[in-house]
């Protein structure tokens, strides 16, 4: 029997674990806690910026309790779902970088060792599932492709606040793994892992710089020659603006074209008027963007009728609300509610010129409604008639 002195003073190894199971299988330096605090770092502010500007996006289209959102600056909104689509594009090699990192984790053994391992593999769980399904649906979104049965901008809404959940889940449960690992002293790494780690942020700083130069000239006109990889030019469609509903897929051509079209406008003095009894009255001209929720956006100089005119022709009360309504039959934006602060603004036009010519079909013709601060979607095409609410 051996003296307990000669027996070695820690366990042999565990080798009954073979291939990634196996400690120390994973030696690159960059499935470290320092390289994913430093990835989570960054993809945590570009979520932030993602749900920022979609959740005003969100209450611009459906605002809460009524509140009637101001129409100025002019390109808020512009600017606003810009940054949350560029946002969410840039998340994508950063939440892959993510993965990347930190995917050894899943070959760890024991799985669980305290209640802190299954609550963060429970927040991992969902953080992954709603951040794929938040930047697949927006991609697709962007792409005008919908897979799906269920209301994109509804779902997306929501699941954005389940992410956020987990977000502040994880936070919680690693916070001092994230705290130690950003506050080590590069010196204490050695200098090959230290040039590892370093060529791989490089590496993912430059695709995300990559991506977010190959689409964001779909907002910024400068860059629009780069944006190779954008679903939208801002110069190319009709009249140099793009189009997102042409008028065959909304099944209004014969109504638009039709010659005895009238724009009814229902107030206490209801007015039906026509294409040249609108072009008898006062025209005013405005420069303002046409901005999508799919992330682009292109400016227009806009001619025709102030939208707060003809509610004084029909005598409508000072600061009513106006619902636009588009001679489409069916679809989920074939009317838009016009708040008061937009209803006034000698800004808001209903449109029959677009830069000096008469509005393509494609834009709306006979006349559209085009207002500052306000989602291409709200931008009623092909209008019928203007309710006084």
């Amino acid at each position: 029997m051996r003296n307990p002195i000669d027996l070695p003073l820690t366990p042999p190894p565990d080798t009954s674990r073979v291939g990634p199971f196996r400690e120390g299988f994973f030696r690159s330096p960059v499935h470290r806690p320092r390289t994913a605090a430093v990835v989570g770092r960054a993809l945590g502010l570009a979520l932030l910026v993602c749900l920022v500007t979609g959740v005003f996006s969100h209450f611009v289209q459906h605002p809460p309790g009524g509140q009637a959102w101001p129409s100025r600056p002019v390109q808020l909104y512009r600017v606003t779902q810009g940054l949350h689509v560029a946002a969410g594009i840039a998340v994508i090699p950063l939440l892959l970088a993510k993965l990347w990192v930190v995917y050894p984790r899943l070959f760890g053994w024991p799985p669980f060792r305290t209640v802190r391992d299954v609550a963060e593999r429970l927040s991992v769980l969902v953080l992954i599932g709603a951040a794929s399904f938040e930047v697949v649906s927006g991609l697709l979104n962007t792409l005008q492709w919908y897979p799906w049965a269920f209301f994109f901008p509804a779902a997306h809404y929501e699941v954005a606040w389940l992410l956020l959940g987990a977000v502040l889940l994880h936070l919680a449960v690693k916070w001092p793994v994230i705290a130690a690992a950003l506050g080590r002293h590069r010196a204490a790494e050695p200098r090959e892992d230290a040039l590892s780690r370093r060529r791989f942020l490089w590496g993912v700083t430059g695709a995300v710089g990559a991506v977010t130069v190959a689409t964001v000239g779909q907002t910024v006109a400068p860059l629009e020659r780069l944006a190779v990889l954008a679903p939208r030019r801002p110069s190319v469609g009709p009249q140099g603006l793009p189009v997102n509903r042409t008028s065959r897929q909304a099944h209004v051509e014969r109504a638009a074209l039709d010659p005895g079209w009238r724009l009814e406008v229902r107030g206490p003095r209801p007015a039906s008027l026509t294409l040249e009894e609108l072009r008898a009255l006062p025209q005013h001209a405005a420069t303002l963007p046409i901005a999508c929720v799919e992330g682009w956006s292109a400016s227009g100089r806009w001619s025709g009728v102030r939208l707060r005119d003809l509610l004084e022709l029909v005598g409508a009360p000072a600061g009513a609300e106006v619902r636009a309504v588009s001679l489409e039959r069916e679809g989920n934006y074939r009317e838009s509610l016009v708040q008061r602060h937009h209803a006034a603004d000698p800004l808001t036009l209903v449109a029959l010129d677009l830069e000096g010519e008469p509005l393509h079909l494609e834009h709306g013709f006979p006349a559209r409604l085009i207002a500052p601060n306000r989602p291409g979607v709200l931008q009623t095409k092909w209008l019928a008639r203007l309710e006084v609410l």
